[in-house]
């Protein structure tokens, strides 16, 4: 981790400094209170979403070799080249330190996860509470899956049940090749920040990854801002069939360390890439703009840019090569709720990461 360009003496560093109120200087920062307290907002669905099973699609093999299943939130099945590749994975009830609060789930994962086919590699983009979940490393740490990690990571995954020889740490622009598969998975930057605990911020790397197959090759963006290295990325590991953005969880004065769906056009731009499909929204409640705001300026922008939008159901296995150049807005007509119920639902993400923004 020291020998590491990133590693600032006490810990990790973005390349391009993030600062509050970057993207947008005339955002005022919201109180604190407001943000665990406040009404308004539309910040959740009344009832779950339209969601599929795709345990029958996942018995047949992609025709086209590359297929990918979005579970909710940054979890996406990826099937390329032959193997199974796991993001992200969060089964849990909520992205929090504590068990009786903080971000509750709103939408199910459609398939459980003792159900999932064989997995031949779960990647973690960092350790942040709802990208890495400890009941279901817990679980998966039943299991003989291996891990891919940032840099530092691999720690909880030890001190959780996983063995070490199962762990794989990255800096970026490193690479791990799958045994057995012409699979190669690439560690790539991304602008972010890490931390679960008081005085941990930064001490484990954040990462994007790249995953290339004899005939394929996908890009994950993790958390990120907007960050110039995106086109080094399209440089190195493209060009992509598809690449998978987050677009939730973000406000104009939280600077760059998210991309929103605004930003997230401008890095599909810079990675250019064939097709896109929208993460990181449509499962927990982590900011302050209605749960469905990336969805709707997405398809109102669908036609943008010369990549093409795919937004799949919950649990719809999508092959991108394959579908359809029309986006149907699955999520309208879903009704809202002016807040989480309960007070203090996101309090559990503050005291996870003692820092704000939260995330």
């Amino acid at each position: 981790m020291r020998s590491s360009r990133l590693w600032a003496g006490e810990g990790f560093r973005n390349v391009q400094p993030i600062q509050a109120g970057l993207r947008d200087p005339t955002a005022a920062m919201p109180r604190l209170s407001e943000f665990l307290f406040g009404r308004g907002g539309r910040r959740m669905p009344a009832q779950p979403l339209p969601a599929l099973d795709p345990l029958e699609r996942w018995r047949r093999a992609p025709g086209s070799g590359l297929r990918v299943t979005w579970l909710g939130h940054s979890t996406l099945l990826i099937e390329i080249g032959g193997v199974r590749v796991l993001t992200d994975p969060v089964w849990g009830p909520r992205a929090s330190p504590v068990r009786f609060l903080g971000p509750r789930r709103f939408q199910p994962v459609p398939v459980r996860l003792e159900a999932l086919p064989p997995v031949d590699v779960v990647l973690i983009s960092h350790d942040h509470y709802d990208h890495l979940d400890y009941p279901t490393i817990r679980r998966l740490a039943r299991s003989n899956v291996p891990f891919v990690t940032p840099l530092g990571v691999g720690a909880h995954l030890e001190s959780w049940g996983v063995a070490p020889e199962r762990i794989t740490e990255l800096d970026w622009w490193e690479h791990h090749d799958l045994p057995g598969a012409q699979v190669r998975v690439s560690a790539a930057p991304a602008q972010h920040f890490s931390g679960r605990t008081t005085g941990t911020r930064n001490s484990t790397l954040w990462s994007s990854y790249a995953v290339q197959s004899a005939q394929h090759r996908v890009f994950f963006s993790g958390d990120t801002g907007l960050t110039p290295e995106y086109a080094q990325i399209r440089a190195q590991f493209g060009p992509f069939d598809l690449v998978m953005l987050e677009v939730g969880g973000w406000h104009p004065a939280w600077g760059d360390m998210h991309l929103g769906p605004e930003r997230a056009l401008e890095a599909v731009a810079l990675l250019g890439a064939a097709a896109w499909l929208p993460v990181h929204w449509g499962t927990f409640s982590l900011a302050m703009h209605a749960w469905d705001e990336p969805a709707e300026h997405l398809f109102e922008r669908r036609t943008a840019g010369g990549s093409r939008l795919v937004m799949p159901r919950l649990g719809e296995a999508l092959e991108p090569e394959q579908a359809s150049a029309a986006v149907d807005p699955w999520w309208r007509g879903v009704d809202s709720v002016e807040r989480p119920p309960g007070a203090g639902e996101h309090l559990g993400k503050s005291l996870g990461s003692m820092s704000w923004p939260v995330d």
